[in-house]
């Protein structure tokens, strides 16, 4: 790593995190793609061929063909009080073809297979938008559509993924881009080296499947994952990972599975801590929730997305006395207090004083605050002196 100068010293913050203690990732644990090893290496293609030959076996046998997967839901989504993360039970359901609350979902399911294997086959990626347009077609002397919406062809790769045990990155199928990057980091991907320090005022626009990246260089301290896009454009804006020696990333709104896993990736191969910056809402302390321990409808997928050490940078309701942000407030909604309520009971918040703190603020506050609302003290307040001061002082929650 190159000798800082003296000027550049003085404008970082320094960070002192503990060590590391998440569990996933390929550099600490296994991946799911590591889960299977029969007598030889499995691979997406194997197990969807393997998932056809089951079907034609029950068919073959004259039985009713049948297909059997983990039941995805709260009511099978446990949480491992030891690596911190999301994990599904041991629940299962199984889905048959002459039934008729199952057979639309058996068939909707064997349809994206055989469209999965065609593009493995083809070493061809198509986007989750391609896959439902590919499936959707009329099903033979019918008039019913084997997909209306593309939530149904979404819910069969999620089936696929759990069935299979390899990811839908694994299986080909990619999703839209909707994250940027920037810092002091050089990568490889698909032949080319990428500066992401030197990329304009757009940053790197963040793929969907990130397996495949390889970090050549990473000189950062931490990262700061943003909720808001507008908040990454002011930080790009006045350099804030160059001062600060970090890199800031974010997409719009919920975070994308490729941040996800960049996210870990970056945490567990590089030990870089991770913060969270969102909106002082119920949907930025649950955007932070699926970072850190998975989410429940992808709890499949914890073990190549949780990070369990990463830590809520703000807003926070602390945040909103401190820099007297209660005339921006913004009034709860009916949904918003369902919400709280519905989180303050989640097992991994239950029990957490400083969380049930922050819950508790804001029912009182019957109010939120929007991330922008600091700009109210000025344009760069954010970079200036709110991030510079809350991560010097250590004012986060774990």
């Amino acid at each position: 790593m190159a000798k800082k100068k003296p000027d550049e010293r003085k404008s970082e913050v320094q960070m002192t995190f503990p060590e590391s203690g998440a569990t996933a990732g390929p550099a600490a644990k296994k991946s799911v793609d590591d889960t299977k090893k029969p007598a030889e290496a499995s691979t997406a293609r194997t197990e969807l061929v393997a998932l056809g030959k089951s079907i034609v076996k029950n068919i073959t046998a004259g039985e009713n063909p049948k297909i059997e997967l983990s039941v995805r839901g709260l009511s099978n989504v446990i949480y491992d009080k030891d690596s911190k993360t999301l994990t599904l039970g041991d629940k299962t359901a199984q889905r048959f073809f002459f039934n008729a609350a199952h057979s639309k979902k058996f068939l909707q399911t064997v349809e994206v297979a055989a469209i999965c294997k065609t593009l493995l086959d083809v070493q061809k990626h198509a986007s989750l938008r391609d896959v439902f347009y590919m499936a959707k077609r009329t099903i033979p002397n019918t008039k019913i559509n084997l997909v209306d919406e593309q939530k149904e062809s979404d819910k069969a790769i999620e089936d696929l993924e759990i069935i299979t045990g390899f990811s839908r990155e694994n299986l080909n199928v990619n999703a839209n881009k909707m994250g940027s990057v920037a810092g002091k980091v050089v990568i490889e991907d698909s032949g080319d080296t990428i500066d992401w320090s030197k990329l304009g005022s757009g940053g790197w626009s963040i793929p969907s499947n990130v397996e495949n990246i390889k970090f050549k260089k990473v000189d950062a301290k931490y990262v700061i994952y943003m909720e808001k896009a507008a908040v990454w454009e002011r930080l790009h804006e006045d350099r804030f990972w160059e001062k600060q020696n970090c890199i800031i990333m974010s997409s719009q709104g919920q975070t994308t599975r490729g941040i996800r896993r960049l996210l870990q990736r970056l945490n567990t191969e590089h030990k870089l801590p991770i913060l969270v910056l969102t909106d002082g809402d119920i949907y930025g302390f649950y955007i932070y929730s699926v970072i850190k321990f998975g989410s429940i409808s992808l709890a499949h997928m914890a073990e190549e997305m949780a990070i369990p050490d990463v830590k809520f940078l703000g807003v926070t309701m602390d945040d909103i006395i401190k820099y007297d942000l209660k005339r921006h407030f913004i009034k709860l909604t009916d949904q918003d207090r369902s919400r709280i309520k519905q989180m303050q009971n989640y097992e991994w918040f239950a029990k957490h004083k400083d969380w049930q703190r922050q819950f508790k603020m804001m029912k009182e506050f019957d109010a939120k605050v929007e991330i922008q609302s600091l700009s109210s003290k000025g344009i760069s307040f954010i970079s200036e002196k709110y991030l510079p001061e809350k991560i010097q002082n250590k004012e986060w929650l774990d």
